[in-house]
């Protein structure tokens, strides 16, 4: 390594390491400069003595940083032909909100889900299995179809074989309906188009089909090779018409998969139970899934406690293709996370410890990158105030007077907030909104912390240290909780449907956004004349009026326009009709007005009168639904 080298290792003065070779190196005639390489490793052992170091020597470590034995988790690889075995399809319902998908789900399986999502929308994925009446059976994933739920959407198609888009007949293609058609295609998925809601009147299915086909979507009857079929969900019209269509389109792709070797699968949604703890909904991609397998998902390992299946009844174990609750997590995965099984809880440690230390390496980076932009700006900075002060002739080292507080208070008007919700979707569904806020010039949004699951005295804490606002979305606030909140003045603002909760924190935006002054209209006055009367020794010019809208007040405000453009705005000195000083003038009464500042009026002028008035003001933020 070279002086300079040593230099930065040992973070010393570059003259420090000269006066330290002096003396570790007191037998030889070498004149060390900065690029001098030190060959010999006594030598540099003797100058890290004498800066106060210890000294390790470690041979070539940037190679051995590189060759740094990766330690995660991989997915297995493809499984031979001869171990793969047919499976049941998974089936992903798409398309706009409030166009029937959960009723088409309850009307396939004979249940009334719709009846208990709050607002009749879908909020979360629900993965079920529907036996069918010919013995098949089926994986339907139910997806929200509401704009704050892109990414839930995004996920079940990435998760899915067949993706069946409901498209309300009187409505068409909607918003989310083209978004559910793009995502599809991303993931290279098979559309099924169910044109639902036939039975209501005045429908155009045709149109329907149309507006599918500009989009890409081109159904058999318009020459295409998209199945569409035409049903009534709420009337059960028509199902077994879509029932055969699902099992022709699995059988044309051949469903197989490994049921045996290690489990592998996606976490299609994540919460936290107040009876059974962290809990994740896992649907099975390879394997056989049983208690007591070790599973690694993103940041999260667990132990499997217990299975269960969608209706809640205890399972012993879930081949390929069929989704589970899984219970016995140490930490809760997120929505998305590839499910991998090791082979013990000291590999599933391994493994987080190496993803631990791969996001610790990334977040130093990512970190390192704002710090260094930080420091160009603030260079830039600097070098401009010194070249202004050097423009000016003068460098001063010290401020004249006592030195100003260097940090200012914050006064900018700001909302922090803390989110709880119920499962981890949901709570990613709304961090998705709130990075959507722009008017943080007006009024900053802070999102200080953010989980799943039920309102606890820990969130209670941090909204009290930061003056924020808990939102829960489909979690309760228990009983103490709630009163920890009222002694500690932080609201809780509970919530069942995501746009209420949004409307609520636009609400508390607005409410926090700085008063605007507007202008309010008092009265109107034509200028008759002008006259120059004596006031003791002065002469005064006055504007001789008459009110001819509304009324004129005396202390209010004043302009005056002309041809259009305005020549003066202040206040009165004076207003009198006829000789008595007034505070007020009526329509069609003439006065005399004297302004503050003087000028000519002349006839025809315009004079308004006006007042300007605090008015409540509106964020602009638009979340996109």
């Amino acid at each position: 390594m070279t002086v300079q080298d040593l230099a930065n290792v040992l973070k010393k003065d570059i003259d420090h390491i000269f006066k330290a070779l002096e003396f570790a190196d007191k037998n030889s005639d070498t004149e060390y400069k900065r690029d001098t390489v030190i060959h010999n490793p006594q030598i540099v052992r003797e100058v890290v003595k004498i800066s106060g170091c210890r000294f390790k020597l470690v041979a070539r470590p940037d190679e051995l940083n590189e060759e740094e034995e990766n330690k995660d988790a991989v997915p297995a690889p493809p499984a031979p032909e001869s171990a793969l075995r047919p499976r049941p399809p998974v089936v992903c319902v798409m398309g706009h909100v409030d166009h029937g998908k959960t009723t088409l789900l309850d009307a396939l399986r004979d249940t009334a889900v719709v009846e208990q999502e709050f607002g009749g929308i879908t909020q979360h994925i629900g993965a079920f299995e529907v036996k069918l009446k010919s013995g098949e059976t089926v994986t339907f994933l139910d997806t929200p179809g509401h704009a704050a739920f892109s990414a839930m959407r995004a996920r079940g198609a990435c998760a899915t074989d067949v993706v069946v888009l409901v498209v309300a007949a009187d409505d068409g293609v909607m918003e989310q309906t083209v978004e559910s058609i793009r995502m599809a295609r991303e993931a290279n998925v098979p559309i099924l188009v169910a044109i639902n809601k036939i039975d209501k009147a005045g429908v155009n299915i045709e149109r329907t089909l149309s507006a599918l086909s500009q989009h890409g979507v081109v159904c058999e009857e318009l020459g295409g090779e998209v199945q569409a079929v035409r049903l009534s969900a709420l009337h059960r019209l028509h199902l077994d018409t879509l029932v055969e269509a699902l099992t022709l389109q699995a059988h044309l792709m051949d469903l197989r998969a490994d049921p045996g070797g290690y489990v592998e699968g996606v976490v299609i949604e994540a919460q936290v139970d107040p009876r059974l703890g962290k809990q994740a909904t896992v649907l099975v991609q390879r394997g056989t899934l049983r208690k007591g397998c070790v599973l690694v998902a993103g940041a999260a390992w667990a132990k499997v406690r217990m299975l269960q299946c969608g209706a809640g009844s205890v399972v012993q174990e879930a081949g390929p293709a069929r989704p589970v609750s899984v219970l016995g997590w140490r930490d809760l995965p997120a929505a998305g996370d590839a499910v991998l099984e090791v082979s013990s809880e000291k590999r599933a440690n391994e493994v987080m410890r190496w993803r631990h230390s791969q996001r610790m390496k990334e977040k130093q980076e990512e970190d390192l990158e704002v710090i260094s932009a930080k420091e160009a700006e603030h260079r830039a900075q600097y070098r401009a105030r010194l070249a202004h002060k050097r423009a000016l002739g003068r460098l001063r080292l010290k401020p004249e007077g006592p030195r100003q507080k260097q940090i200012q208070e914050d006064t900018h008007p700001t909302l922090s907030v803390v989110v709880k919700g119920d499962v981890d979707g949901s709570v990613e569904a709304i961090l998705d909104i709130l990075e959507t806020y722009d008017d943080h010039e007006r009024v900053r949004l802070d999102l200080v912390h953010y989980g799943v699951g039920h309102v606890t005295p820990n969130d209670i804490e941090i909204a009290r240290a930061f003056n924020a606002v808990i939102y829960a979305f489909n979690v309760e606030c228990p009983v103490a909780v709630s009163a920890e909140a009222r002694r500690c003045a932080v609201s809780v603002s509970s919530h069942n449907v995501i746009y209420r909760l949004v409307d609520d924190i636009k609400h508390q935006i607005s409410a926090r956004i700085p008063k605007r002054q507007e202008e309010e209209f008092i009265g109107e006055a034509s200028v008759l004349q002008q006259f120059v009367v004596s006031e003791g020794k002065r002469r005064v010019q006055v504007a001789g009026c008459r009110c001819v809208r509304g009324a004129l007040a005396r202390h209010a405000l004043y302009r005056v326009t002309r041809n259009g453009q305005v020549v003066y705005e202040g206040k009165l000195a004076s207003m009198k009709h006829l000789k008595d000083e007034v505070t007020t003038i009526k329509r069609d009464m003439e006065c005399g007005l004297r302004f503050e500042t003087e000028f000519e009026v002349q006839a025809g002028d315009t004079i308004t009168c006006y007042k300007m008035v605090d008015v409540d003001d509106h964020t602009d933020w638009d979340p996109g639904f």
